[in-house]
């Protein structure tokens, strides 16, 4: 337990100094000058309710905010293709963004017409699962649907106020069943270690999703920002982190008869895009607002008020970019380490060529940690991750998700970045 408590104390302090962005400078994206694969995410800030435990950027809808905000998000679009980005594949996250499904549906077609992107994946609600969603998205050329479910329980859906949303976990598992089969790939987002949650509540989760048979199931731990805790904490109860490797191992043990390891926390049942992009693309543009995109070294995040984010874009024709990070060699070579063995495996030789030093130079400290603690094989150039070391990322990607969660509550509360 002690080696599960000093990752986490150092995943914690690494990621808070990584997430430090100035907002002086030039606040812009630079502009393409290579052919490395990259992934455009687009953001859609909007819900009908918000969870309380959820950090992204999000608000409750309203259909004239939306409308120009879905007007301001094509001419962001724009913006890239004069700047020389070509885009290999499109996820669309939020908020909910299906909410509006005509306005989706023309941002993803001008997406098409001008990038021509061979994969999409959309995220969606239960509520939002029946014929004419599914036909419109299937139409779009959509090959992956990510629906958040968290838990079939209902008394977790009661406590994260998700069940007079969404319904009973029943409702939600015949939602699915009809769903099913419309896509390539059938997602369900899943969380582990709710308070609340005891083993047999977690049996009972697997044995529906199995039971189901969707394509691919992504679970991850409960990550609560600074913000949040407080209110996590009188409507659920107290976070137990120290049960969090039980609860991980009957995850496993239940899937992997089934599923392949995809990464760290996504089983699948066949080769698929999945929720963490930043594991198979080496860059990836983020668009929309309170959106973080990662390009040619630079971390940048746009605005997180979605007026203004409407009006740089409609009235001053500028990218809505108001924060960035530009890494060093040893930042760029700790991310890769981190993002690339969350998905099982690393190629250090490939990371070599990627940023022209000698990678192993700068990352054996944290390999030879890794190795001595049991997460880490090294044969030949390349690291795999051992069963212990794939709990070991899960922690290291839960922080790095908390410290950017941490981040979302700054610049929202903030009128500027120092």
């Amino acid at each position: 337990m002690w080696i599960e408590s000093l990752i986490t104390c150092i995943a914690r302090k690494k990621n808070s100094n990584c997430l430090q962005f100035t907002s002086s400078g030039p606040l812009t994206v630079p502009p393409n000058t290579s052919n490395t694969p990259t992934l455009l995410y687009m953001h859609v800030p909007f819900c009908e309710e918000l969870c309380p435990y959820c950090s992204f950027n999000r608000v409750v809808f309203q259909e004239g905010l939306a409308r120009a905000y879905f007007d301001a998000l094509r001419k962001e679009i724009i913006l890239y293709k004069e700047l020389g980005y070509r885009f290999n594949a499109l996820y669309v996250g939020g908020g909910t963004p299906t909410v509006l499904m005509d306005e989706l549906a023309r941002t993803i077609e001008l997406i098409q017409e001008t990038y021509g992107v061979s994969e999409i994946s959309v995220e969606t609600n239960p509520n939002h699962l029946f014929a004419q969603n599914i036909g419109i998205l299937k139409g779009l050329g959509v090959n992956r649907l990510s629906v958040g479910v968290q838990s079939f329980d209902d008394n977790i859906l009661k406590a994260t106020e998700r069940y007079h949303k969404y319904g009973s976990g029943e409702e939600t598992a015949e939602r699915l069943r009809f769903t099913q089969g419309a896509f390539d790939t059938l997602n369900v987002d899943m969380i582990f270690n709710f308070p609340m949650q005891t083993m047999a509540v977690l049996e009972n989760d697997l044995t529906t999703l199995m039971d189901l048979g969707v394509d691919q199931v992504t679970y991850y731990p409960l990550m609560v920002s600074s913000s949040t805790q407080n209110i996590m904490n009188k409507k659920l109860g107290i976070v137990d982190y120290e049960r969090g490797g039980m609860l991980y191992q009957k995850i496993v043990e239940m899937l992997t008869p089934i599923y392949q390891t995809t990464t760290a926390w996504c089983f699948s049942r066949n080769k698929a895009m999945i929720d963490e992009y930043v594991v198979n693309f080496e860059e990836y543009a983020g668009l929309g607002s309170g959106s973080i995109g990662y390009l040619n070294g630079r971390v940048y995040a746009n605005t997180f008020d979605i007026r203004d984010y409407i009006r740089m874009l409609k009235e001053n024709n500028i990218l809505p970019v108001t924060a960035k990070r530009d890494f060093s060699i040893k930042e760029r070579l700790s991310y890769d380490f981190l993002m690339k063995l969350f998905g099982l495996s690393l190629d250090l030789e490939a990371l070599q060529k990627k940023n022209g030093v000698n990678a192993y130079r700068y990352l054996w400290p944290e390999i030879s940690f890794f190795q001595l603690v049991g997460g880490l094989k090294k044969q030949g150039n390349m690291l795999y991750l051992t069963p212990k070391g794939q709990y070991y990322w899960v922690l290291m990607m839960r922080e790095f998700f908390i410290g950017v969660n941490n981040f979302r509550d700054f610049c929202r509360g903030e009128t500027g970045i120092s």
